[in-house]
């Protein structure tokens, strides 16, 4: 198969995500369209196995946003706009993977190390996914992280074991593919440390500057996926 016709069947498969999306009720207009050029600038700099990962992580996302949304929408706790992803909300959880799709392409003696830390930005990213919406179903005690009290649920920077439990389980799924399309070694354990860093992260900005309101949550989440690539990327980079 040649490159142009590689390319073509992408765009090919992109298209019909992005449908498949807003039919569905999945993304807006605006998040189907910057998704698909994020998901082409993943694709031109990491191959069918970016993909998969945005996929798995879109995937793994949706299920558990729409986990038990009876009992969430009960509590307060069900996203608002019915769970539809907007532009913003794209960017924030896929925006540093399309960048560094973008620098594997365009500078390939970068691309090895910018695959990784683009694994390191998905892992954070369903790390926190899995970890703030699961997490607020099967919570049993919820502690606010900077002082380790007992908190209210739902709240910005507020955790719970088996929360980060979860979030530490979805970070194993996606360390495993990235590991299946690369090779199994150091990096799924640098994985593991990259998405709960970036989990972390994001509920330490919660509890600070989100709860004061000087981060809006794309913001949050945005520096939540950083967080998992630089901590992939310097475990690479020192370790490997």
């Amino acid at each position: 198969m040649t490159d142009f016709v590689r390319l073509g069947l992408v765009v090919a498969l992109l298209g019909l995500g992005m449908l498949f999306s807003w039919r569905a009720g999945k993304l807006t207009a605006g998040a189907v369209w910057v998704g698909g050029a994020l998901g082409l600038l993943i694709y031109l700099g990491s191959g069918f196995g970016g993909l998969a990962l945005l996929a798995l992580f879109f995937g793994l996302g949706t299920a558990a946003s729409g986990w038990r949304v009876a009992d969430k929408r009960r509590l307060g706790l069900a996203e608002e706009n019915k769970g539809r992803r907007t532009a913003g909300q794209v960017v924030a959880n896929a925006g540093v993977a399309g960048l560094l799709g973008l620098l594997a392409w365009q500078w390939p003696p970068a691309a090895p190390l910018a695959r990784l830390m683009l694994a390191g930005s998905f892992a954070a990213a369903t790390a926190d996914t899995l970890a703030s919406e699961l997490g607020n179903v099967y919570g049993r005690r919820y502690y606010n992280i900077l002082t380790l009290k007992p908190d209210t649920r739902g709240l910005n920077g507020v955790i719970s074991l088996e929360g980060t439990a979860l979030g530490l389980a979805g970070t194993a799924v996606l360390a495993a593919a990235y590991c299946l399309g690369a090779s199994w070694g150091p990096a799924f354990g640098w994985l593991l440390v990259a998405g709960t860093a970036g989990n972390l992260a994001d509920s330490v900005l919660g509890a600070t500057l989100e709860r004061r309101g000087w981060l809006g949550n794309n913001a949050v989440n945005f520096l939540n996926t950083l967080t998992g690539a630089l901590v992939a990327g310097g475990l690479e980079y020192w370790l490997g």
